[in-house]
């Protein structure tokens, strides 16, 4: 057999040399690489997206009927019947409790006799008038002795109106004892019983109040200052109610009140919004929160506002919302001309030709150090976790103890 021949000292150096030059060729490439991707800027990027976006006023209200009437009493007295109760419906003059009667009725029966006393004396007096007349015609007697005759007639017809008008009193303070409705509606408050006394007086006590009608409600509710003039009449409400807090309600809005009222400084106006109950679920007294809907768009193009104050240059300290930046794979970030409308505080949006959802826009820059777990692979961080490796405490290259 012939003996194979063994390689020369020269060629294992040539190979040797070959391998070393080309791990050092690598390890200068991989060193470049990391040390040029360490000296560009590193930036948060988020999607631009299309949705819905609404701009609010947020505010608290109370729920009210849109017409309530407290009803009172004319007349002082015993409550002798009740003949309606919490939430009962009435119709207008339907009788809704009794006043004891018995000292009014008494007062129009004598009423009723002074007015027959006062024709009595009314009659007495004429015919004393129509006996002297012709005596006094043909001067039988003097016109002093006549004249307390006429008088006399003069005054009983005096007294006779008088006691007529005693009688209408009389009568209405009778009729008063009876207490009618003057709407129809639904009996939301009672504020007597049976055998208690009221008095009238120049305030009428209320024994009920009365909502016409429950099927439309309004809210009264407060808005701060620095948002009233964001609001305006017609404009579309959305609310709920704790008791229905997964259920959204609608309104617009009625009446904007001039008048402020200030609290501890703070100045806000009350803004009545009208609000449909025809399911009956809203009662009197509820608290609503309340969302004015200021501007509504259903397709928007959206970014954050933190896109629209981001600059990529050092020299300026943000944005003045006329450009944004977005990602390029294979150069530096590319600005783009937009304009901005309408922001709810997180999201604004924009019309721009050259942008549309999906895109990556620059929103910041990232902390010091985020990046670097997001670099991919590096020969000097996979040397520097070798020698962590190798030269942990109690560890061998094995990973056994050392002995």
């Amino acid at each position: 057999m012939t003996a194979q021949r063994k390689p020369s000292r020269v060629v294992k150096s040539t190979i040797v040399l070959i391998g070393v030059l080309s791990l050092t060729i690598f390890a200068w490439w991989a060193w470049t690489h990391q040390e040029a991707a360490r000296t560009q800027p590193a930036f948060k990027f988020t999607q631009v997206s299309r949705g819905k976006l609404e701009v609010l006023v947020t505010s608290t209200g109370t729920l009210a009927a849109v017409e309530t009437v407290e009803i009172g009493t004319q007349a002082s007295g015993t409550i002798e019947k009740l003949l309606v109760d919490y939430n009962d419906q009435v119709k207008k003059g339907q009788v809704l409790a009794l006043l004891d009667q018995a000292s009014f009725i008494a007062s129009v029966n004598k009423a009723k006799a002074d007015v027959l006393k006062a024709q009595a004396e009314l009659k007495q007096a004429e015919d004393e008038l129509h006996r002297n007349a012709p005596l006094f015609d043909k001067g039988y007697i003097s016109e002093q002795e006549f004249l307390p005759i006429t008088t006399a007639v003069d005054t009983t017809k005096a007294s006779l109106q008088s006691a007529k008008a005693s009688l209408e009193q009389a009568q209405i303070n009778l009729d008063h004892t009876v207490i009618r409705s003057p709407i129809d509606g639904t009996v939301i408050d009672r504020s007597v019983d049976a055998g208690q006394t009221v008095a009238a007086s120049l305030s009428t006590p209320t024994l009920f109040l009365i909502a016409e009608d429950l099927s439309r409600m309004q809210i009264e509710t407060q808005v701060d200052e620095t948002d009233i003039g964001q609001i305006r009449q017609g404009q579309a409400v959305r609310f709920t109610v704790q008791s229905y807090f997964d259920q959204d309600f609608t309104g617009s809005v009625r009446q904007i009140r001039l008048q402020p009222e200030t609290v501890d400084n703070v100045v806000t106006y009350t803004v009545i919004v009208d609000a449909d109950n025809a399911s009956g679920q809203l009662m009197p007294g509820m608290t609503a929160t309340v969302d004015f809907v200021v501007y509504q768009s259903e397709n928007a193009l959206l970014v954050p506002v933190a896109a629209l104050n981001f600059t990529p240059d050092p020299k300026r300290k943000s944005n003045d919302g006329s450009q944004i930046f977005i990602h390029q794979d294979d150069g530096p970030l590319r600005p783009i001309r937009v304009t901005a409308k309408e922001s709810d505080g997180l999201l604004t949006e924009i019309v721009a030709d050259e942008l549309d959802a999906g895109m990556q826009v620059a929103i910041g820059m990232k902390p010091a150090g985020e990046e670097s777990e997001k670099e991919g692979f590096s020969l000097f961080n996979f040397m520097r976790q070798g020698q962590r490796g190798r030269s942990s405490p109690g560890q061998g290259s094995g990973g056994g103890p050392r002995p």
